[in-house]
């Protein structure tokens, strides 16, 4: 007679399941460190240089590009040249982000100044006037503060400061500019904007003293949109809070607006 022995199957059984893993097998792959789209955009109150209006035009650059952050200037309220339409809500719609405005001044039976869209909520936002000359052009700063998944607090400002030639508003607005956000244990910060500044001006050199230049390593024109020849749109991060630039690059697009936009994208290493 033939005898089976169930239970010693039963073991090698057990034993087999209980074979822990390797202590060689290798281990998963550390998260790569979180990436930010970030573009800067004049758009001329949405007119081309075709002279239509087309705010869907503009939004799909926008959505084209898949940035996180977007810094937009020369956007109108409710004004008579641009049909009463709220351009921000508009483009908000059209994108799917988070829009607010910043008024820079009254015009045309509204306002006329900067926004900007976000592909994160808002957690806050706040406009800054800007010091200017009797007879020039009010200018402000829109600011917002959101929490991207896997990044620190970022506070993203837009701004378009005075196109004159002679710097002296455009300096006392890029000293207004260090004033309210070159802060001890400031937290992250990045400036963007149509500066209206070259990087040889004087007004550039005030804010490369506390800023770094995202674009720095493929500096491109901007400006005008047909065939560029002068870089006035910026995006700035500040000293001492460490963002790799993986790519910076000018969109050539060239009816949309007379200015062409900025897209960079970064990856955050950490504050130095």
């Amino acid at each position: 007679m033939k005898y089976f022995r169930p239970s010693l199957v039963v073991c090698l059984s057990l034993l087999t399941c209980a074979i822990p893993a390797r202590a060689d097998e290798p281990a998963k792959p550390p998260a790569p460190p979180p990436r930010l789209r970030v573009m800067t955009y004049n758009t001329h109150h949405g007119e081309g240089t075709d002279q239509k209006l087309d705010l869907p035009r503009i939004a799909r650059i926008i959505s084209d590009s898949k940035a996180d952050l977007v810094a937009l200037q020369e956007v109108d309220l409710m004004t008579k040249r641009t049909n009463g339409v709220d351009q921000t809500a508009e483009y908000a719609k059209l994108t799917g982000l988070h829009g607010v405005f910043g008024k820079a001044m009254d015009y045309g039976g509204g306002a006329y100044g900067d926004a900007i869209l976000s592909r994160f909520p808002i957690v806050e936002h706040k406009t800054h006037a800007l010091p200017f000359s009797p007879g020039r052009e009010p200018r402000a700063a829109v600011e917002v503060r959101v929490r991207p998944p896997a990044l620190p607090e970022i506070t993203f400002v837009s701004t378009h400061l005075d196109h004159v030639r002679d710097e002296t508003d455009r300096l006392a607005q890029t000293k207004e500019l260090n004033r309210l956000f070159v802060l001890k244990d400031a937290p992250v910060t990045l400036i963007t904007g149509d500066l209206n500044a070259q990087p040889q001006s004087n007004a550039m050199k005030t804010m490369l003293e506390h800023w770094d230049d995202a674009a720095a390593a493929d500096p491109q024109p901007t400006i005008p949109s047909d065939a560029p020849r002068s870089r006035i749109d910026w995006v700035l991060t500040l000293k001492g809070q460490e963002w790799r630039v993986i790519s910076s690059k000018v969109l050539e697009e060239k009816v949309a607006s007379d200015h062409r936009p900025v897209l960079v994208e970064l990856e955050w290493v950490g504050k130095k």
